[in-house]
């Protein structure tokens, strides 16, 4: 019966209907939904060109065997997709939702550079992961054999949850430390629902949970709980705070209400969708509705937040960014999709103070211009004399990024080595810092970067902690 209605909304070429016509129950609409997505993906997977030099997996930091889960894609063979695209990332569902595809694995798809279209390689890691919750493939953590070390971990972002998975799967005993009062860090509350639903998320703490990983939230290292008593009580400790610290705009006005941090106004947009009462953005102060709107920035946290401003209402959006489109650092996938929701991007601008005394009502912006290209080959923006304007604006939104905390003073802990950035330094492939049992994971290492690096790069400290204590053991039993 599903498969008699489908044939009368889907013929080939044409989309599934957005919404359930009026004479579908549910339950029909949904297999219909089933019967299509299970298409699309095949349809999509079997675009894969099976090349013998597979640069998608290349260019994918954890090494995903993409051709081999495309290919059992192709055949419906979904519960052997998933079991191979979750043997390599913590995190399948999460990635094929939030990864910037296009400057990765889809990017770099034969298929695509020969002009054809890439297969859309996160669309399908995304469904076939939706498929194995759905029906019960996602084993839950059970540990072979329970171990008496345990390993403490600073930050419940994407770095500190996948190395809670590796060492939780082998019996270790793991708690995580983190600031907020629920998990995920930016997964939770610095990544819109529109394009990370946070039932995602939560699916996943609950299986960390459900698999014996104690999770001590509202916690902050160096003010509930100091450095040196998290590495008393644990045998090894992992630091996976990210990075937090704003890039502020220091110009003439920059003190005036509605001028905003992005995390601020990001984190008061999530809370709200879990039901939180939030002060600051039932006031109006981070709220964008019926406001004009402006944001500073050209990454993937500025395109979080011109979507968002869209979605509550703003009556404009308009983005600033010092250089050009194609000097962008962040995805030209989420650039065109704010771009067809109609967010408005000013080009070769720079904020250069704002109007308004105590409440702004505008940007001054300053022109700018490419020129001659600095050490890391991009073109320096220059000041075009004389051709500064106002732009109005009731919230303004700094997006500029974000760097690390000073955590040798925060924690007390001067003996911990960091670079002249600030960031922690680590070894490259053990992530072990310099002092002992200690080791650092994700942007606290690298510096703001993407969620599939910090995933990487927990699942390889997991492993080397559990190199160093079975060393450990071996040292202590002769």
């Amino acid at each position: 019966m599903a498969t008699e209605k489908m044939l009368r909304f889907v013929s080939l070429g044409k989309e599934m209907p957005e919404k359930r016509p009026a004479d579908l129950r549910a339950q029909d609409f949904h297999e219909i939904y089933r019967e299509f997505a299970d298409a699309k993906a095949a349809d999509q997977a079997s675009r894969c060109s099976q090349c013998g030099v597979p640069y998608c997996q290349a260019h994918c930091p954890l090494q995903n065997n993409i051709p081999d889960w495309l290919r059992m894609t192709a055949m419906g063979r979904l519960e052997e997709a998933y079991e191979i695209s979750q043997a390599t990332n913590t995190f399948p569902e999460i990635c094929g939702r939030i990864c910037p595809q296009d400057r990765l694995c889809e990017g770099n798809c034969v298929i695509e550079q020969s002009g054809h279209g890439t297969v859309t390689i996160g669309a399908v890691e995304k469904y076939i992961t939706d498929t194995a919750w759905e029906n019960g493939w996602v084993k839950p953590i059970r540990p072979a054999m329970e171990r008496g070390e345990s390993v403490g971990i600073i930050g419940a972002g994407p770095g500190g949850l996948a190395a809670a998975d590796v060492l939780r799967r082998a019996g270790v005993q793991v708690t995580v430390y983190d600031r907020y009062d629920r998990a995920g860090g930016l997964l939770t509350y610095g990544i819109p629902g529109f394009k990370l639903e946070k039932p995602v998320v939560m699916q996943r703490i609950a299986q960390l949970e459900d698999g014996g990983v104690t999770f001590v939230q509202n916690c902050a290292v160096g003010q509930d709980i100091s450095f040196d008593a998290i590495r008393g009580q644990h045998d090894a400790v992992v630091i996976a705070t990210g990075v937090y610290k704003v890039r502020a705009i220091e110009a003439p006005g920059s003190g005036a209400k509605g001028i905003v941090k992005a995390l601020d106004y990001l984190t008061a947009s999530n809370r709200k969708s879990f039901g939180d009462d939030v002060p600051e953005f039932d006031s109006g102060m981070l709220d964008a509705r019926g406001k004009r709107v402006v944001v500073i920035g050209g990454g993937d946290t500025a395109m979080d937040c011109v979507r968002t401003a869209i979605r509550q209402g703003a009556l404009s959006v308009k983005c600033l960014y010092r250089r050009d489109r194609a000097n962008m650092p962040g995805s030209q996938r989420e650039t065109q999709n704010a771009e067809e929701e109609g967010v408005e991007f000013v080009w070769l601008s720079a904020p250069k103070g704002f109007t308004g005394g105590t409440q702004v009502d505008g940007v001054m912006v300053q022109r700018m211009r490419l020129g001659a290209p600095d050490a890391t080959g991009r073109q320096t923006p220059e000041i075009i004399e004389g051709a500064d304007y106002v732009e109005p604006a009731d919230l303004v939104v700094q997006a500029l990024g974000f760097e690390p905390e000073d955590l040798p003073t925060l924690w007390g802990v001067p003996d911990l080595g960091v670079t002249r950035w600030g960031t922690v330094k680590a070894d490259y492939q053990t992530h072990a810092t310099n002092l002992p049992g200690v080791y650092a994971v994700g942007d606290i290492v690298r510096g703001a970067s993407l969620v599939v690096w910090a995933i990487r790069d927990g699942r390889e400290a997991g492993a080397a902690i559990l190199g160093w204590l079975a060393q450990s053991a071996a040292v202590a039993a002769e």
